[in-house]
């Protein structure tokens, strides 16, 4: 104010500048990027856990609306429906403000989503691939490394050529020509130059023989509830099979109860209603997302071998040195201290001690986070491989397509529903979210409920029959009453067909065929399942009538 009057000239400046960087927005834009991110506005960042503060740093740089936008694993510690907002953030970002992203990730899903132009660090070189989506970089990788392996070959051979012809007897040597010579040392120096690929390790799951396989019946929950003290109820009346040799995903939101679902199911909590009940001959291994088995202070080495130089594979030794390098520890490596190493680097630890051991059961807590793609795809591979039975809570949804053959997700309210496959065909079979029960006692279990529907409907029918309504239900015809004498048999077959595909499922060689097979097979479990629903809600509906 000037002499009690406004300045009009410096509060319009004031509104200009507010406008120009968007701060009318920012309250607005702030309360969205914590809400979608699970972030509380009043929490202090001190007391925050490590992925918690990743989230934040994550809010502040989305909301400052920058020109050029750097993410560097942005989707390590959020769960699918914070990474799925994510991407359509970014995605409305560049496109209706034009704003530039330069993303790091390991996220194949998320890099197919938002990325339009792959630049990859290999082997010391970087490679622009130029305007493509993530699967358009991988063919052209794959290209690009079959014309590289085929012009290695042909060099190697002409150098192997020459070292021959230099090394011939004192004859050649004193005709030979200088010019050649020359030549020669530079295909030496070209051959030391070039780079191996870097970055691909090669370690491997032990076979299990007959004495070390589980019993065919791993896990089997039934009517399982289980709640906090005090807390809402995190798994309600839950049936659930796991059979050897099963590789389970579970998917659900941060806080959902993933981790204490996989606790509950190891027997490391007990249920608050219903029973689990477990195998024989079960050996169980677990890989922890919080890295918590590593010691801080010992070596890379000690953490493996316990001081030793050898370890034991398969009742044979090894070096430690030679059997880290599978996980592509260099031999410097392996004196250092693990506080030294990356993120990267520990979770290939954990997986070097983690393999080391004999098992038949395998947790997997988020194991995907800081892993480079080279190392996820191996892990992949072994995983599909693998004779044992698997448990897998992740957020990466790629390698819970390629690994998984069923999914529990955890859909809030305390329902836990299994659906085949993985985390695609969970998004083809899923229906629109149904709300919460109120309470146990009123609503009943969701697989209770489920039971109880046809008996209910089937009971209220004959109650109309009866004349305990108003109304009377039509009769069957002679084509309805035929339709519903063959639909039992028709169920039965359905049945059969589905137990049948599951089984196929539940073949690790299955996913070692052609991608297009896997993908009839998981459409044709889809039509199944709805034909076998449709079938009953048609039984049901005819026997209430009949």
């Amino acid at each position: 104010e000037q002499g009690g009057e406004v300045d009009l000239v410096r509060l319009e400046e004031v509104q200009r500048r507010i406008e120009a960087v968007g701060a009318w927005d920012l309250e607005r834009r702030v309360s969205t990027v914590l809400s979608r991110l699970g972030l509380e506005p009043e929490s202090r960042f001190s007391g925050l856990s490590g992925g918690m503060r990743r989230r934040v740093l994550l809010a502040r740089a989305l909301v400052r609306t920058p020109d050029v936008l750097l993410l560097d694993e942005p989707t390590n510690h959020l769960d699918i429906p914070s990474i799925e907002w994510l991407e359509e953030f970014l995605v409305g970002e560049t496109e209706d403000r034009q704003m530039a992203l330069l993303v790091v990730s390991h996220d194949r899903a998320f890099l197919q989503r938002v990325a339009r132009r792959i630049v990859e660090v290999d082997r010391g070189t970087v490679r622009d691939w130029g305007q493509c989506t993530h699967r358009e970089y991988l063919e052209r990788r794959e290209r690009h490394r079959e014309v590289e392996e085929v012009q290695a070959a042909k060099f190697d051979k002409r150098l192997a050529e020459e070292e021959a012809w230099v090394r011939q007897g004192i004859k050649a040597r004193r005709t030979r020509n200088e010019g050649r010579v020359r030549a020669l040392e530079r295909l030496r120096a070209e051959r030391r130059a070039r780079r191996e690929e870097a970055g691909r390790g090669s370690f491997r799951i032990g076979a299990l023989d007959k004495s070390q396989r589980s019993g065919k019946l791993v896990i089997e929950a039934t009517g399982m509830g289980f709640a906090h003290p005090g807390g809402e109820t995190l798994i309600r009346d839950l049936d659930l099979l796991v059979m050897r040799g099963d590789k389970l995903g579970i998917l659900g939101p941060n806080g959902s109860g993933k981790t204490t679902l996989v606790q509950l199911l190891l027997g490391d909590l007990a249920p608050d209603t219903g029973s689990i009940r477990h195998g024989v001959r079960l050996e169980t291994a677990v890989f922890d997302q919080h890295r918590e088995q590593l010691d801080e202070e010992r070596t890379v080495a000690d953490n493996v071998a316990e001081g030793a130089d050898e370890v034991v594979i398969e009742g044979r030794r090894r070096h430690v040195i030679s059997y880290l390098r599978e996980f592509l520890f260099r031999p410097e490596q392996v004196r250092s201290p693990v506080s030294a190493l990356s993120g990267g680097e520990r979770a290939r630890l954990l997986l070097a001690r983690l393999f080391l051991r004999s098992f038949n059961l395998l947790v997997l807590d988020e194991p995907t986070n800081d892993l480079d793609l080279e190392t996820l795809e191996l892990l992949e591979e072994r995983l599909v491989g693998f004779e044992g039975t698997l448990l897998l809570v992740s957020h990466d949804r790629a390698f819970l397509d390629n690994v998984v053959t069923s999914t529990v997700v955890l859909e809030g309210g305390g329902r836990a529903v299994e659906y085949a496959g993985g985390y695609s065909d969970w998004l083809a079979q899923r229906r629109p979210p149904q709300p919460a029960a109120k309470s146990g006692a009123k609503a009943g279990g969701e697989a209770a409920a489920t039971r109880q529907r046809g008996a209910a409907a089937r009971a209220a029918a004959r109650a109309e029959d009866t004349g305990d309504s108003g109304g009377r239900a039509a009769k069957l015809s002679y084509r309805e009453r035929r339709e519903l004498d063959g639909l039992p048999q028709q169920i039965e077959e359905l049945e059969q067909e589905q137990a049948s595909l599951n089984q196929r499922f539940a073949d690790p060689q299955l996913y070692r065929a052609e991608g297009e097979q896997v993908a009839r097979l998981r459409q044709r479990a889809e039509e199944v399942r709805l034909e076998l629903a449709r079938s009953y809600a048609r039984w049901e509906e005819l026997e209430a009538r009949s």
